[in-house]
């Protein structure tokens, strides 16, 4: 017998997209461990506790790679597929580092004074007084304009781009998600040509003259992060990843951090009083409400012991990432949203190897965007029943779908 959905394990009719955290604690509460079938994937015991998810997330025995699956297939033939989210060291550890110097503390502070200026710009394109939904008009193109000029993605692109993003996180059907990944990777691959012939300084230009400089034979085998050549298909993939996770998750945390904020009128007034809070704020909505669902799926290159639960060779592991950081063991009301909790610790951007590359960026966008917003509108409340709103939800990321507020 196939294991549960987890719509199936929930109240008939309740919304696991809008709010799926008391089936969640309900789980939690019997074991941290659980079997279930996620659908249009497969079954996978799924990681609940805030202990077991770092034990899982650290444990070398499983691994991001799908050649380690027992039952599941590759990356289904998508160059994209070929990417750190689903790679192993070394190769993970010398893609890493290719990509990381472009998110170091420093290139983050350089690119303030562009954050602020485009938050100035959308800010200044709203209504005075009305309604707004701020998702569409301010937590969207704010990190897709970032992440597009990073990569060097000309304006009249962008638009297109998230829809092909959000066609891949979200697939209508599995027809719809395969000619977004064609269309993607046919627009990058042109794109990539594009700055390999003429390289303007972009992110994207820069992987492309790495791909030019081909790995010293057996470097990969020498040690860890060794290698410093970059692959076709490896670039395309890094691309797919950086233009998908540098933007779907910072509009899903800037959204739903300020529902957080409306939806706790008290810790708002605080905020606005003390804006020494606004990184206290952040990290209080990374822990509360991740825009990462869950981490990539992993799996057990050997048999091994979760928890307590067995976990056999070849299957998947799923941590949930935001089950986690509402876990009472280690937050304590982790229900409620407090500027004041010291919420260090909370697994919103993953832990271990695969740690967000990006979230320096996102926690930047996010933090400049609130304050941004909270200085120019002094009246900001929700334009409709917060229980009405709609979410979104894949098996890794949860969002807003809009957020319509009354500004003044």
């Amino acid at each position: 017998m196939a294991a549960p959905t987890l719509e199936q394990l929930a109240p008939a009719g309740h919304d696991m997209a809008a709010d799926p955290y008391p089936v969640w604690a309900e789980l939690r509460a019997r074991r941290p461990v659980h079997r279930v079938t996620v659908p249009e994937s497969g079954e996978c015991w799924l990681v609940l506790t805030h202990e077991a998810a770092r034990t899982a997330l650290t444990d070398p025995r499983l691994r991001n790679d799908l050649r380690h699956s027992s039952s599941w297939g590759s990356d289904g033939g998508h160059a994209i597929g070929r990417n750190m989210l689903q790679s192993d060291p070394p190769q993970h550890t010398r893609l890493r580092r290719l990509v990381a110097v472009h998110f170091t503390p420093g290139r983050i502070t350089a690119l303030r004074p562009r954050i602020e200026a485009l938050c100035a710009e959308l800010l200044s394109a709203l209504p005075r007084q009305g309604t707004v939904d701020l998702v569409s008009r301010y937590a969207l193109p704010l990190p897709v304009t970032v992440i597009c000029e990073l990569l060097g993605v000309p304006d009249v692109d962008r638009a297109l781009f998230h829809i092909w993003s959000n066609s891949l996180v979200l697939p209508a059907s599995q027809e719809s998600a395969a000619a977004a990944a064609a269309g993607l990777t046919g627009y990058l691959t042109e794109l990539i040509d594009r700055v390999s012939a003429s390289p303007d300084g972009t992110l994207l230009s820069d992987l492309a003259e790495a791909a030019r400089v081909p790995a010293p034979l057996g470097a990969e085998a020498s040690g860890p992060g060794s290698a410093p050549g970059l692959d076709r298909e490896e670039l395309l993939g890094m691309a797919f990843l950086i233009l998908v996770a540098g933007h779907e998750t910072t509009v899903n945390l800037i959204s739903a951090t300020v529902h957080s904020l409306l939806s706790h009128p008290d810790q708002l007034a605080l905020l606005r009083a003390d804006p020494a809070l606004m990184e206290s704020a952040v990290e209080e909505s990374l822990r509360l409400n991740s825009p990462v669902h869950a981490s990539a799926f992993r799996f057990a290159a050997e048999p091994l012991e979760l928890a307590g639960t067995r976990i056999p060779a070849g299957d998947a592991v799923l941590v949930s990432l935001a089950a986690a950081s509402r876990d009472p063991a280690r937050f304590p009301g982790p229900d409620r949203f407090d500027l004041r909790r010291r919420a260090q610790g909370h697994l919103g951007f993953g832990h271990g190897l695969h740690h967000c590359l990006g979230a320096p960026l996102a926690r930047a966008e996010t933090a400049l965007a609130l304050r941004g917003l909270l200085a120019d509108r002094p009246e900001l409340d929700f334009a409709t029943d917060p229980a009405e709103l709609p979410w979104r939800s894949s098996t890794l990321l949860r969002g807003l779908t809009e957020l319509p507020v009354v500004v003044g």
